[in-house]
């Protein structure tokens, strides 16, 4: 065991990590890759594609190639090493694999990352077992690119290092939208699948049924909730959170904002309309105004899971919070 192990796994879906894109998953899905928990293995368990693994598993090649997963990790920062794991693969484990990372701005698709560095040289690998790879690599990194040579399966890659914020990010302030602070959902076009109430519940989501989502439009119009926030406030940033919705997330969102104590009807915009990518959480620095109640256009349906607005409450803000509190406290 090295030293670096007692770091965070940059990559855990319990930090937000997501698998966004490999070229093969036949017999066992890509998003196993991630799991916090360790790998489990049941004997004699099939599906309709064989025995189920509890991993990431190609098929077996015909032609020349390698297979590859791409990983946007729940948290960027500088990885230290790297653990691929192949758990309970013994016939079927790739001979060889290695990793290569990027750093890239915003929330891009697979294939639009073009630029790699590697973390781990192609290394020989063993079937059942954990192999722990040093990284020299001091650049920040965003996206993690695992390829296996030729195919085969792999149960765990677990990504260690020290998190490194963007410092554009640290936004201070409270979440204005939150349930627990006393935001208040005031309406919403379709709740098919679950409240949205769900949007602005504490903590993450761990599983689809804790977002909110809308059945399936057949129009042209868009699916959108409004939220009274918790006290006037100024919104500073956006976060748009689209885990474990993956085909059906939402292609595109807007956030816009109005004061309803100088004009009701005087919408304006704090999010244009931006592209969303499936299962990732997005954060956008937006230039705020006064607001007391937003609302959220998805395009043109799906799922969210959170939706949280972190920014500053006004003067008066506080003094109707405090008011609130001393009222509800005598």
């Amino acid at each position: 065991m090295t030293e670096w192990t007692r770091l965070p796994d940059l990559a855990s879906r319990a930090v937000g990590g997501g698998v966004v894109w490999a070229n093969d998953e036949l017999f066992a899905e890509r998003e196993n890759l991630i799991k916090p928990a360790e790998p489990v293995y049941q004997t004699y368990t099939f599906g309709h594609k064989g025995q189920v693994y509890d991993g990431w598993e190609t098929r077996r090649r015909r032609e020349a190639g390698v297979d590859q997963a791409v990983i946007r990790l729940g948290m960027p920062g500088v990885v230290k090493g790297i653990v691929v794991d192949t758990a309970f693969f013994k016939g079927n484990y790739p001979p060889f694999c290695w990793v290569e990372g990027a750093q890239v701005d915003g929330y891009p698709g697979a294939d639009e990352i073009t630029e790699w560095f590697p973390l781990v040289e192609r290394s020989a690998l063993k079937g059942d077992e954990k192999h722990f790879f040093d990284v020299s690599e001091g650049r920040r990194v965003t996206h993690v690119r695992l390829t296996i040579d030729p195919d085969g399966g792999v149960a765990r890659l677990r990504v260690h290092g020290e998190p490194l914020a963007d410092p554009r990010l640290l936004i201070p302030g409270i979440d204005l939208a939150a349930l627990e602070n006393g935001a208040v959902v005031t309406g919403c076009s379709n709740m098919f699948y679950s409240s949205p109430n769900n949007l602005i519940s504490p903590g993450q989501a761990t599983v689809m049924g804790e977002g909110w989502e809308t059945a399936r439009r057949r129009d042209d119009g868009n699916d959108w909730v409004s939220v009274r926030l918790a006290a006037p406030g100024v919104v500073q940033l956006v976060e748009l959170d689209t885990s474990h919705f993956k085909g059906n997330a939402p292609g595109w969102a807007s956030v816009s904002a109005r004061d309803e104590r100088k004009d009701p009807e005087a919408w304006f915009d704090l999010l244009p309309r931006t592209r969303l990518q499936p299962d990732t959480r997005h954060r956008f620095v937006v230039d705020g105004a006064e607001a007391t109640e937003v609302r959220l256009d998805i395009y043109p349906d799906g799922g969210m899971a959170r939706l949280r607005l972190i920014g500053t409450p006004t003067s008066d803000g506080v003094a109707h919070l405090r008011s609130a509190w001393a009222e509800s406290s005598s």
